[in-house]
């Protein structure tokens, strides 16, 4: 003969106390698009030096001067500078990323 149960271990018995319920929060996220996907892969793009630091340490993504959000790694020095941000960073265009 097996003993019974106590309340706290059937999931299927009455409480007497308040039950809790989760509720999940969807959040969506606008990442910006470029007219043509993966042009801008061939640049390196401006962003400011704390952001980068911030990224180096967290892992979270940065947005460039022309908009462009992605998670630093390579040599920008192999790479031609994106005129997007070149033209924004010299004045020409207001910055696409909110910032000054």
């Amino acid at each position: 003969m097996s003993e019974p149960m106590s309340p706290l271990d059937d999931p299927n018995a009455p409480s007497g106390q308040p039950q809790t319920q989760t509720a999940v929060l969807e959040r969506t996220e606008t990442v910006p698009q470029v007219a043509e996907p993966g042009d801008h892969e061939r640049f390196a793009h401006y962003v400011r030096k704390e952001k980068i630091l911030e990224s180096a340490l967290s892992g979270e993504p940065v947005t460039a001067l022309c908009g462009k959000v992605w998670i630093p790694g390579r040599d920008p020095q192999r790479f031609p500078v994106c005129p997007t941000c070149k033209e924004i960073y010299e004045g020409l265009r207001p910055p696409e990323d909110g910032g000054e």
